[in-house]
């Protein structure tokens, strides 16, 4: 009698815990990479995304591409939003970009390599200022050289 016992309680405390398990809240559930997690997940992207915006429309050398763009705050925030979006999904996170390819969202552009490079140089900025590793930076400065093809004419 007392073993039946046993069994019957080891069974409901499996089966609870499995219950509990499945109804937990996802929200608490870490997303993506791990290299989405150690930039802070969406809300990190965002502060990076935003600093970096900020810096490279303030670079002299790029700026220019820039001059519409900060004319209306929806622009700005459009394209703050493709690049969240970009950057998300390039490091594994849960973000899909839907904007136009790289190669189309620039073609007629004119941008050069140097300009493309000063593009990294600034972004990279972004990363430091908001405690990115190193081996970080040089993993997300690789995945983003590799649009290079797609935007340099």
């Amino acid at each position: 009698m007392k073993k039946q016992i046993l069994r019957i309680a080891s069974c409901l405390l499996i089966s609870s815990t499995i219950l509990l398990a499945c109804n937990k809240d996802d929200n608490n559930m870490p997303v993506g990479s791990e290299l989405y997690q150690r930039l802070g997940g969406n809300a990190g992207i965002t502060k990076v995304v935003d600093d970096g915006v900020a810096i490279v429309v303030a670079d002299p050398q790029l700026a220019p591409y820039f001059a519409i763009t900060i004319q209306s705050q929806e622009r700005v925030d459009a394209l703050k939003a493709n690049i969240v979006d970009l950057l998300g999904q390039t490091v594994g996170g849960p973000e899909v970009y839907t904007g136009l390819s790289m190669k189309a969202a620039h073609v007629g552009m004119g941008i050069e390599d140097d300009d493309f490079t000063q593009f990294l140089v600034d972004f990279t900025q972004a990363l430091q200022d908001n405690g990115v590793s190193p081996e970080d930076q040089a993993t997300i400065g690789a995945a983003l050289e590799s649009f290079r093809v797609d935007i340099v004419e």
